[in-house]
This record gives C-alpha cells, structure tokens and sequence, in this order.
C-alpha cells in the first residue's frame, strides 16, 4: 500500500511537470503569436499614416451627383458638347485663317448656353 501511495506521488508529480512543460510552450507560442501580431498591427498602422499623408497631398476627385435627373444632365451637356465638337471639325478645314476659326470657336461657345434653352428648356 505504502508503496502505491509513492508510485502515485511520483506520478502525480511527473504528471505535473508534464502540464508544466506543456503550458509553458503553449505560453511561448502565444507570445510568439502576440508578439507578430503587434508587428502587423503597427505594420498597418504606419501603412494607413503614410497613405492618410498621400492623400493629402492628392486633390479629392469631384464626384458626381447620383440620381436619374443628374444623369439626364451630363447626357445632355454631353450631347451638346459634341454637337459643337463636331460642328467645330467640319468647319476647320473649311476656314482658311485663324482669325475665322477662332471666332468660330468663341461664336459657338457662346451660342452654346442659347442653344442649351432652346433644345432642352430651363434646366
């Protein structure tokens, strides 16, 4: 019986430090893991800084306006603007001197806003 309780003490006890061992690599790897993940998470932090920096130094695009009556717009200045787009390209080689083209050029942009009320009323 006596010697039962030893053997049992014995293993008790290597039991013990077997738990021990076990924790304590369990416990390395957790740091090890802590530890890259504090690598990454400053890793990150410095990446969005350096971006957040950029970006400042970057105008911001201009957005366009959502919404079917927005988009009706844009198609229509579109349209418009090709129409003197190719009304300019017709007339180009067709007029000589600069002089003409020229004052082509600045009769139709200023024709354009008339033409704009005219084709698609008051917008």
């Amino acid at each position: 019986m006596a010697r039962r309780v030893a053997e049992r003490g014995v293993w008790e006890e290597c039991v013990a430090k077997e738990r021990a061992r076990r924790r304590a690599e369990r416990e390395a790897l957790a740091e090890v893991e802590r530890a890259r993940r504090a690598r990454e998470v400053q890793r990150r932090a410095r990446s969005r800084a350096r971006r957040e920096r950029l970006r400042g130094l970057v105008p911001d695009r201009p957005r366009t306006a959502p919404g079917l009556l927005a988009r009706r717009r844009r198609r229509r200045l579109a349209v418009l603007a090709g129409i003197i787009i190719v009304i300019c390209a017709i007339a180009w080689p067709l007029i000589p001197d600069w002089g003409g083209r020229i004052l082509l050029a600045l009769g139709l942009l200023m024709l354009a806003p008339v033409a704009w009320v005219l084709s698609f009323g008051r917008v």
